[in-house]
């Protein structure tokens, strides 16, 4: 698995936004940390200058209210110059400008107690109709077997393949409780809600085995809600899609 050490850093880079959210997490915990050491050398400082002394009597000065506001108006100023020149424009690059479905790979990802369930449309690039009376063990999403779409739709359990260098388009919604897709080298975090379906994109820029977790506690199994992730090239992408896609009969042309 393509990881780092999660000691002092962070994953691997694997996604085109990673890097922007990877600046502005270390830019935050820079800045804080400046300012932390300042007060903490300021404070030092009075503590010692002020200190109860043999001979010395303490004085009542007047401090001047605006020079008081003053750390707190430039702190302000700061924050102010991290939202509106880094946090919007990074969230609406990343939760607004979703590329083009017929430029990305397109999937549904419906989560439940305790496992991630994948549908890629097939060769159609269609995906079929689902209804619940049709859920079951073996038909997680509920595809209409009388709907024509769907028949090559290929569906997998805790397993994920995608093209290097090409967006993804997921779709996410749950079945039981509330869980949340999670792919830390992806930089990727978002709830799944029941009744809700909430797109997410990423695009992937380093092959590697990477691996999906769910982020927000879901019952007894929640640790054990992981899939794996497998970022390839385009044509070994469309082998694996190929291994996996229905098989039909010479003879009545049905798939088996």
């Amino acid at each position: 698995m393509v990881m780092s050490n999660y000691g002092w850093f962070m994953p691997v880079q694997a996604s085109s936004y990673a890097a922007k959210i990877d600046f502005g997490i270390w830019g935050i915990h820079i800045l804080m940390g400046g300012i932390f050491v300042l007060w903490l050398v300021y404070f030092s400082y009075l503590l010692f200058a002020y200190r109860q002394r043999e001979g010395h009597k303490a004085e009542r000065v007047h401090i001047s209210h605006k020079a008081s506001l003053a750390p707190d108006v430039i702190i302000l100023g700061l924050e102010l110059v991290i939202v509106f020149f880094y946090a919007i424009p990074s969230w609406s690059d990343i939760k607004m400008s979703a590329p083009a479905e017929k430029d990305s790979t397109v999937i549904e990802v419906l989560a439940e107690q305790f496992n991630w369930n994948v549908r890629y449309a097939g060769a159609d690039g269609k995906f079929g109709k689902t209804a619940i009376n049709h859920i079951d063990f073996t038909n997680p999403f509920g595809i209409d077997p009388a709907d024509a779409d769907g028949k090559d739709d290929i569906v997998t359990v805790n397993d994920m393949h995608f093209p290097i260098g090409k967006p993804v388009l997921a779709r996410l919604a749950s079945k039981d409780v509330i869980h949340s897709f999670s792919i830390p080298s992806f930089r990727i975090k978002q709830d799944a809600t029941p009744g809700l379906v909430i797109p997410i994109w990423f695009e992937p820029t380093l092959e590697g085995d990477y691996e999906v977790t769910c982020a927000q506690l879901c019952g007894v199994g929640h640790t054990i809600m992981r899939a794996d992730v497998k970022v390839e090239s385009q044509e070994e992408f469309d082998k694996w899609l190929a291994t996996l896609a229905p098989k039909k009969t010479e003879a009545a042309g049905e798939e088996w």
